[in-house]
């Protein structure tokens, strides 16, 4: 892989796949909202269970080599470890693996997996102020809704501008789709696992 300079009239690939992930990012959003996570700290604990067996599945992509020659920073964007210090915050046990998980997706799928991962960060940033009116802040209990170092939007763009400036093939470029497709399925996955209601022995 390599950086190139794209026509400025072509989508950038970071357009195509905030296109093509609208309608699992959709499913997604209404899904949180219908479990209501900051409705309580017990809703909220639920939510950041799902947080953390995303972000602890991804932590491999996150110190992989190969990953890291393409973006130097990659390991400290990880939020696998302020996850789990927020389910220590919450009095929450850490959650064994969900099955189903990722696998070991190529480099090409990798990028989408992380651009779900990173562009989530975003969204961090009006999720924490709902987490402050239960009493919690990026220093308790929503660790991982914190502001990266060198702020939210500058450490996105700066994300994607390496992955728009990456010259990859037609196959590696359906890859890409495909990472990232699959992890707002996997999240969706992990999300409904983490609020599911075991029912009472009759």
């Amino acid at each position: 892989m390599s950086t190139h300079a794209r026509d400025q009239h072509t989508t950038l690939r970071s357009q195509r796949l905030n296109q093509i992930t609208h309608e699992p990012h959709a499913k997604l959003d209404t899904l949180v909202k219908a479990n209501a996570p900051f409705d309580s700290i017990g809703s909220f604990s639920r939510f950041v269970v799902a947080q953390y067996l995303f972000q602890w599945e991804l932590m491999p992509l996150y110190n992989t080599p190969a990953l890291i020659a393409i973006f130097p920073a990659l390991p400290s964007r990880c939020r696998a470890a302020q996850a789990k210090a927020d389910l220590a915050d919450l009095g929450t046990e850490v959650p064994a693996p969900v099955p189903g998980g990722m696998g070991q997706p190529g480099l090409a799928e990798a990028l989408g997996w992380l651009f779900v991962s990173e562009g989530s960060k975003l969204g961090a940033a009006f999720l924490i102020k709902r987490a402050a009116a239960l009493g919690l802040s990026e220093n308790f209990g929503a660790r991982h809704l914190g502001e990266p170092e060198g702020g939210r939007a500058e450490g996105w763009k700066q994300f994607v501008r390496i992955l728009d400036g990456l010259e990859l093939s037609t196959e590696d470029e359906a890859a890409v789709d495909k990472g990232a497709l699959a992890a707002f399925n996997r999240f969706t996955v992990l999300l409904e696992k983490a609020y599911e209601v075991v029912a009472e022995p009759i």
